[in-house]
């Protein structure tokens, strides 16, 4: 068999039959089938290759602060302190099975969304009519389709009975494209204008048709999108990269604190295994070890959150990287848009009238827009237009159960618009017997005759407003049929196209009746009716949606491929764009010069006829200028671009297979509300980890300048190696886990998004990490300096000094936390029980230190000494404990009144 012509819709019928080999009656044989499938392999898309669940567990340790944290345990182990060891290999493990286990639930939601678009084809073999797997279909198979069939592969027509195909998810257009076996096209036709091919993983709406497959697999219009998105790679997320270069730092102070203890001990003299065990025990201390198991479990309470809202999160550094976006690239048809042809508006005779309500809803009422003075009312016009657009329809609506208000629609969402805005004037169509149907075709009009009830036949007919013209001779004016003159018809084509201006589909009615059956019913003197304008219209919560957005300092940017007028007026009903805003196509990115697209970028809102290649693009621009961008989509056609932003985000509902696989996020419920959603709780774990550091640095500094301070002033050592690491993994664990439960705090969503080039740390941060280590450091030296030199009970006991001060740095830390709910906010403005986990972690926290005390087995691991405390200890010990945080809360009671005083 000769190779397959790159393009079949450019060849005559017969030219394409001899390429094919094949019987256009019989089609395949069953050994020429076999022969073939071996040739070209199965009708079904490449998978990218999936990795081993090991392989996907030991990513879990490629973080460098768990590479800091495994040489630390294996130098605690060379020291013969296996104790330290152990420890820190379980926070390690801890890390690595949660964020494991947490991706591979993710990945289970996936696969249980995952339907195939065309499970069967009807294939001609041998003569015979057979039900065969679509993953069987070769080229050169003889297919035939009806209304409601999924393309199986793609297909060139040999013939096509008024058969329109729903061909959104690939191309973007939003209006059902009319196909045709006839004639050949010219070469350079773009994808949205081949009417005689019919797509894989496109639907067809109504008629039926037949045709040779020409292309399977991957060698589809969908298999090249496809393999454009294994092309993408898949680049760190803004967290990661954060995150790593935190990692980086803290090696650096790793790496500076064991020098300056090796050099301070070596002047004591000190022995070389002390040296080496005290600076683990610093690394320990620098480092929180915790950080990546905390980071994780955040990110996870997110992805809970988030699946509570509709939106589901295959990888848990997407959660952060959304709540950093700068900019949400968004299809237009079924994401911004309902995807349900509305009728709008409708010009009969001399009144005009708007229908609201939007979609396949059933509220909504017809309202007449424009009267005129002595004349009649118009109701009877009005309905007979309703009864014509209805029953001339093909369409099916069938109601959704009780208390439901939309339906669900069989057939032209164009006809069932018609269907739906008759059902709102109360109309029904009934049942009439039907004479004569012809579809519609390249005359570009749809008639029927019916046998009306009481009276003799009557056509009825829709269709372009050019060609009803032409076949009419009479208009309806006020119940009245009169003449239609030349000057009338000129005023219904300029009413045409200003409704046609306005982004309408328009469509004219008219009718006619007989005298008697008649075996041919011609289309000429018909009566006309009246204008109907309709669109698919933007859903009610997308604008509301795009308004937070703006306010978040988020651009919302359309792509579509819908015609250039059509976007305009959707992003202006949506306050995306104004009268004179400007709208790209896609011709203009490949007319204009190298690398204009990346100048325009920032100022274009909406483009319009786009191809994926164009959406690609797009994203690149927006990228060179420093963007997180965002990209939405639900067709095919979305996939690649949606793979290569920085966070992809798919429809649940109606996206295709191949969009969700390339996506970060799903949307469960298609709705554009749960992006912004999305977004708030984006930047709310972003603040908890950020808290969460805060919270953990804070303490590891403190007890860092508290031994490099006792070093430096030759006193003895105010902690020991596992009262640190026990602070470190144990005491500040619980209420760090219960910091990333803090809701988004108010007013988030009024934020400016957060430089994508700023550090997870900050210079601003760190200093106030600095401060606040330095306000623990200060107490735990009160402490120690109390308890060792001037407490007459412990003078000279160093044990229980070491536990005093232990006990002030656990309880110290404790306290911190609930002033690191917020970084503006107060502990009581944020609500005292608004975070109950917290409560309950300090509670657990405190309670595992008093059990140091109190249990004789972790005493003398912990304590090496049993202190008995009394009142006049403890008291001075929680009042020094809980003294920084009283200074942190009391400053941001001070900035709040300085910001409010200096607002006008």
């Amino acid at each position: 068999m000769p190779p397959i012509p790159s393009q079949p819709y450019a060849l005559t019928l017969e030219r394409l039959k001899e390429y094919m080999q094949t019987d256009p009656e019989r089609g395949l044989s069953d050994d020429e089938v076999q022969r073939r499938l071996g040739e070209y392999g199965s009708n079904q898309l490449e998978e990218e290759t999936s990795e081993s669940w090991l392989i996907k567990f030991f990513k879990q340790f490629q973080s460098v602060l768990i590479v800091i944290l495994i040489v630390a345990a294996a130098m605690a182990g060379l020291m013969g302190e296996w104790t330290e060891t152990w420890a820190i290999l379980a926070i390690v493990l801890l890390n690595g099975v949660i964020g494991f286990f947490q991706e591979a639930r993710a990945e289970q939601a996936i696969a249980s969304l995952r339907q195939l678009a065309s499970p069967q084809a009807r294939v001609i073999r041998s003569g015979a009519s057979r039900l065969i797997a679509a993953v069987d279909l070769v080229p050169g198979d003889l297919i035939e389709l009806e209304a409601g069939d999924f393309v199986p592969a793609d297909t060139r027509l040999i013939e096509a009975y008024d058969c329109r195909c729903q061909e959104a998810a690939l191309t973007g257009e939003s209006v059902p494209v009319h196909k045709k076996a006839q004639p050949p096209l010219a070469e350079k036709t773009i994808l949205a204008e081949r009417s005689n091919m019919l797509f894989m993983g496109t639907t067809v709406l109504s008629g039926r048709a037949k045709g040779f497959v020409v292309a399977t697999g991957m060698q589809t219009e969908l298999g090249h999108i496809a393999g454009i998105l294994q092309r993408q790679p898949q680049e760190p997320t803004p967290l990661q990269l954060r995150l790593a270069e935190l990692g980086r730092i803290l090696i650096v102070l790793c790496l500076g604190m064991i020098a300056l203890i090796f050099a301070l001990y070596s002047l004591r003299g000190d022995a070389l295994k002390d040296v080496f065990l005290f600076a683990i025990s610093l690394a320990v201390a620098v480092i929180p070890e915790g950080l990546p198991a905390f980071v994780t479990i955040a990110l996870a309470l997110g992805l809970t959150r988030m699946a509570k809202r509709n939106a589901l999160i295959r990888r848990l550094p997407s959660v952060e990287t959304l709540g950093s976006v700068t900019v949400i690239c968004t299809d237009k048809t079924g994401t911004l848009t309902r995807n349900e042809m509305t009728v709008r508006v409708l010009e009969i005779g001399p009144y005009a009238y708007e229908v609201s309500g939007s979609g396949y809803q059933r509220e909504g009422a017809i309202t007449r827009t424009r009267e005129v003075e002595g004349l009649g009312s118009g109701d009877d016009d009005l309905h007979l237009a309703l009864w014509i657009g209805a029953r001339c329809n093909h369409a099916k609506i069938i109601p959704e159960a009780a208390p439901s208000q939309s339906w669900s629609v069989l057939g032209d969402p164009t006809e069932a618009a018609l269907l739906i805005a008759a059902d709102k004037a109360g109309i029904a169509v009934g049942n009439d017997p039907l004479l004569q149907n012809k579809p519609f075709d390249e005359r570009k009009r749809m008639s029927i005759v019916v046998q009306a009830e009481g009276g003799g036949p009557m056509m009825l007919m829709k269709g372009a407003a050019e060609s009803l013209l032409s076949c009419c001779a009479h208009e309806l004016w006020d119940g009245q049929v009169r003449r239609l003159s030349p000057a009338r018809r000129q005023e219904i084509l300029n009413a045409n196209h200003a409704m046609s201006s306005r982004a309408l589909r328009v469509l004219g009615l008219a009718f006619r009746s007989f005298p008697a059956v008649q075996t041919d019913y011609k289309e000429d003197e018909l009566i006309y009716v009246g204008l109907v304008g309709m669109m698919d219209p933007p859903r009610d919560e997308a604008k509301a949606a795009i308004r937070s957005c703006l306010d978040a300092g988020i651009m919302p940017v359309m792509i579509t491929g819908d015609h250039p007028a059509t976007a305009r007026a959707i992003a202006m009903e949506l306050g995306l764009t104004t009268a004179d805003g400007r709208v790209m196509t896609g011709q203009d990115i490949d007319d204009g010069p190298l690398g204009q697209l990346e100048k325009d970028v920032a100022g274009i809102a909406v483009y319009a006829r786009v191809t994926p290649e164009h959406k690609l693009k797009v994203i690149e621009a927006w990228k060179k200028h420093g963007a997180i961008v965002a990209m939405t989509g639900d067709g095919v056609n979305d996939a690649p671009a949606v793979k290569a932003a920085d966070i992809g985000i798919a429809m649940g509902i109606t996206g295709t297979d191949v969009t969700k696989e390339a996506s970060d996020i799903i949307l469960m419920d298609d709705n554009f509300v749960s992006i912004v959603n999305a977004v708030e709780e984006g930047r709310g774990i972003l603040d908890n980890i950020k808290n969460i550091i805060h919270y953990l640095l804070a303490g590891n500094v403190s007890e860092v300048l508290l031994v490099l301070t006792c070093v430096i002033v030759g006193w003895p050592l105010p902690l020991q190696p596992m009262q640190i690491l026990w602070i470190n993994l144990a005491t500040d664990g619980f209420p760090a886990l219960a910091l990333a439960a803090e809701r988004p705090e108010p007013g988030i969503m009024r934020r400016k998004p957060r430089p994508v080039k700023e550090p997870i740390l900050s210079w601003g941060n760190g200093r106030r990490i600095l401060g606040h280590g330095l306000l623990l450091t200060a107490m735990m030296l009160i402490g120690f300096y109390w308890s060792y030199a001037l407490h007459p009970p412990t003078r000279g006991q160093l044990p229980l000094a070491q536990t005093v001060t232990f006990f002030i740095c656990a309880f110290a830390q404790l306290f911190f936390a609930l002033g690191c709910r917020s970084q503006t906010q107060t502990y009581w403005s944020r609500g005292a029980l608004s975070n109950p986990a917290l409560i309950g972690a300090l509670i657990v926290a405190a309670g595992l230190q008093f059990a140091i005390v109190y249990i004789p087995a972790l005493r003398v691991i912990f304590l090496r000494a049993d202190p008995k405390f009394g009142l006049d200890t403890w008291m001075p010990m929680l009042i020094l404990a809980i003294f920084p945080v009283s200074i942190v809360e009391l400053i941001k009671i001070g900035r709040g009144v300085i910001r409010s005083g200096s607002k006008p």
